[in-house]
């Protein structure tokens, strides 16, 4: 339940502006979700979440990768070394393997990565699947995951 309320906490502030707990608590609870605020705070802290400026002098929340570039590559190569259980591959697919409930985070942040041999990820809540092209990089998209294991 953690981890689908986590997924539909990161759509809905992809999809809208959320200024407070409140209205997060609010939204969830409209999807189905029964929550309280100390559930949503834990769920904010535990995502990483920031505020960052929306319109005029109103905040909205945010994951942290899209206003702190900076962090984006350590928190991207923590999640590997506390996460990754093993990563497997064939021809341009790259099968990564998570500890239970963290796939979808990790994949969010390959995803926002940016990496150009990478058409995209699918996730589901310990495995990630990671498609490759062309498949000849296949060798260097490893390289690079083992660097951020390191």
């Amino acid at each position: 339940m953690k981890t689908r309320r986590q997924i539909k906490i990161q759509e809905l502030i992809g999809k809208e502006v959320i200024r407070t707990q409140e209205e997060l608590a609010e939204r969830l609870r409209e999807e189905g979700f029964d929550v309280t605020q100390a559930t949503v705070s834990r769920d904010i802290k535990e995502l990483g979440l920031i505020k960052v400026p929306s319109h005029g002098e109103e905040y909205r929340y945010a994951l942290s990768t899209e206003s702190h570039p900076a962090n984006f590559l350590e928190r991207l190569k923590r999640l590997f070394r506390e996460t990754v259980v093993s990563v497997n591959d064939s021809e341009n697919l790259v099968l990564i393997r998570t500890i239970p409930g963290h796939a979808h985070a990790l994949a969010s942040l390959i995803d926002g990565s940016d990496w150009d041999d990478m058409i995209g990820t699918v996730a589901g809540d310990d495995t990630i699947l990671l498609v490759v092209k062309p498949k000849e990089a296949t060798v260097e998209v490893l390289a690079r995951i083992n660097s951020l294991m390191g």
